[in-house]
């Protein structure tokens, strides 16, 4: 049976054309060998993400934190990096998004799998709550179908915003120390602030404590609150996907987990942008840099528009968007074949 990362947060109830792989088991025996394939698999579907989506980041990083006289678009630094750093230079910061991917795997669908069935079982099993509350359910009844007892759209929504928050406190230091390793230009090493990654957590914490490694933390949270739009907008294109065509589950989840991840980025990308800019903010003495420039989300989100205007906010989304689709569908290529190879 083929089964994919996605296909465990559709439905608490596990009773969706073969979805539930990791959130539900038949047995103890059998829900210990999916855990154990979910979580290898997720590893795997982490390195898939980061070989293909890294490069595209590294160049959303830069275009976001730079004077726009640097670069002339998406284009020239890719060029600009390539030509001065190497092949290299796309993949800088990419090990902290490696280690950490299998603990943000593991936390975000643990998480999120937990605050569905929470939801599902003491918020939205209330008839009342039900029937004043949008579902996708509602496009199975438009087309004559009889409507299951299932977790609503916006269910999905708020477990979306829920296990954003419990993985943010996984994903801020990580991304902290991606975004720090990201922004150094300079080809000779010697002239690097930061070596790699355990030097750059290794300074930071010695000159500004843990405070100083989770800066961005709060910037972090705002961005995956608009994690209501992914795992909501999944919910709605998978439960379509599956009335109006044909395609096997597989299919639904690679195209529904493709364009979600879009739509998340066109809702939060401004955020992410601000978080950006928070994140590489020098932290001020005693590490070289600068001094720090926002002391708070406002203070960086002004100085954006000050500089660019509305533009800012979307400078360097198309090598995001352009990420999205590709990166999540390898995820799910690998993650899928990885469920497929490892033994029950």
């Amino acid at each position: 049976m083929s089964r994919s990362l996605d296909s465990a947060i559709v439905n608490p109830d596990g009773k969706d054309k073969g979805n539930g792989t990791l959130a539900q088991g038949q047995s103890g025996r059998a829900t210990k060998h999916k855990n154990y394939k979910g979580f290898v698999g997720g590893v795997f579907s982490g390195i898939a993400k980061l070989s293909v989506g890294h490069p595209f980041d590294t160049i959303k990083v830069r275009l976001q934190t730079t004077e726009k006289a640097q670069f002339k678009g998406p284009v020239d630094c890719l060029l600009q990096t390539v030509r001065n750093e190497g092949v290299r230079g796309l993949y800088k910061g990419a090990t902290p998004p490696l280690v950490g991917w299998m603990f943000m795997d593991s936390v975000m669908l643990g998480s999120l799998t937990f605050y569905r069935r929470i939801l599902h079982e003491i918020v939205f099993s209330s008839p009342r709550i039900r029937s004043t509350t949008p579902s996708a359910d509602r496009i199975a009844g438009a087309a004559g179908e009889k409507p299951s007892n299932k977790l609503p759209t916006v269910g999905h929504g708020i477990a979306g915003i829920m296990a954003g928050f419990s993985v943010s406190f996984i994903a801020a230091p990580v991304e902290h120390i991606k975004a720090r390793l990201q922004i150094q230009y300079a080809v000779d090493k010697s002239r690097r602030l930061y070596s790699g990654p355990i030097d750059c957590s290794k300074k930071i914490y010695l000159a500004h404590g843990i405070r100083g490694v989770y800066h961005g933390l709060g910037a972090t949270l705002f961005f995956r609150s608009f994690f209501f739009f992914w795992w909501g907008s999944y919910d709605l294109i998978s439960q379509s996907l599956r009335t109006h065509t044909s395609l096997s589950t597989p299919s639904i989840n690679f195209w529904a987990g493709g364009l979600s991840a879009q739509i998340f980025w066109i809702t939060s990308y401004p955020s992410d942008v601000v978080k950006q800019r928070i994140m590489t903010d020098p932290l001020g003495a005693p590490l070289a840099g600068g001094e720090r420039r926002f002391r708070r989300w406002r203070d960086a989100a002004r100085a954006v528009w000050r500089e660019n205007g509305w533009r800012g906010y979307w400078r360097g989304f198309l090598p995001c968007f352009l990420r999205a689709f590709p990166a999540n569908a390898m995820a799910l290529v690998a993650f899928e074949a990885v469920m497929r190879t490892l033994p029950e």
